[in-house]
């Protein structure tokens, strides 16, 4: 299933096989209702809805109905349903306080954008859902994650397309960037979502788990390893447009109740990430 926002494109040709598809407007009620009817699920992970912080600026109507709306529809068709059901729900660290130190779910919440209240939004919907109707649900907060298929909207995947169409010859060598002054928790998303299937296995419902790497690493760090794996010269520069008001300057976590209770650790190396990430985009360019 998908929010309304999400491009209506087919799933890769790799993963086709392995699933029946079904598309739903996850801001359609009722439709939500009948797909939950028809399918009986008795375990669902819940990733449809809007993930780009910048983007909640432009338009703050649509966090609240592509995060918030349709986790009330689906927790709701499954209450109606009246099946036992799983369902993780994964929020966002965004929700955390500013801090300079790794976060731990215990550490004070203050969204500062309108994904932010978004996702927390979502959680405490999470949290009714299994106090009042019985539904199993996972919740963590997951910190950046990257990789291949990242939409471009997000920016470590913005620099390696552009690296891509540089080598292509079809722009100029030039990276424009906003501010690199900041420091992110970067998990490789395959990580991210084996961790999402260990908690739908061995996690507490309604505790909270963050997916992290407990590593913060300089933006900057991160763009200057992109462009060293360049097949040609490639200029930064920086563009006062393209800086964010409210951009959190470190966001780093502390995923030990999460390891203590599924065992999970990253398996995938950063300089791997980079490489991988460069050569989806590569071949998406190329071909």
């Amino acid at each position: 299933m998908q929010g309304s926002q999400v491009p209506a494109d087919a799933p890769p040709p790799a993963i086709t096989s392995l699933a029946r598809w079904t598309r739903v407007d996850m801001l359609d009620h009722e439709r939500v209702r009948q797909e939950i009817l028809t399918l009986r699920p008795t375990a669902v992970y819940h990733c449809a809805g809007a993930a780009h912080v910048a983007h909640s600026w432009q338009d703050t109507a649509l966090p609240l109905a592509s995060n918030v709306l349709t986790t009330h529809y689906l927790l709701d068709a499954l209450r109606r349903a009246g099946s036992r059901c799983r369902v993780v729900l994964p929020g966002s660290a965004n929700v955390y306080a500013t801090s300079t130190r790794p976060l731990r779910e215990d550490s004070e919440l203050g969204p500062a954008s309108p994904y932010a209240v978004s996702k927390l939004a979502q959680e405490q919907l999470g949290h009714r859902a299994l106090a009042e109707d019985g539904v199993d649900v996972m919740l963590m907060r997951a910190f950046n994650h990257i990789g291949p298929r990242q939409s471009p909207a997000f920016a470590v995947a913005s620099w390696a397309r552009q690296i891509a169409r540089i080598e292509r010859g079809v722009v100029d060598p030039v990276i424009r960037v906003g501010s690199l002054d900041t420091h992110r928790d970067l998990t490789d998303v395959r990580d991210t979502i084996r961790a999402y299937a260990l908690l739908m296995e061995g996690s507490e419902p309604g505790t909270i788990y963050n997916v992290a790497s407990g590593v913060a690493r300089p933006m900057r760090e991160v763009l200057n390893a992109l462009v060293a794996r360049s097949r040609v010269p490639v200029e930064i520069a920086v563009d006062s447009a393209l800086m964010r008001p409210n951009d959190i300057p470190v966001l780093v976590g502390d995923s030990t109740r999460l390891r203590e209770a599924t065992g999970w650790a990253p398996r995938i190396g950063f300089d791997r990430t980079l490489d991988d990430l460069l050569e989806y985009w590569r071949a998406s360019v190329y071909g």
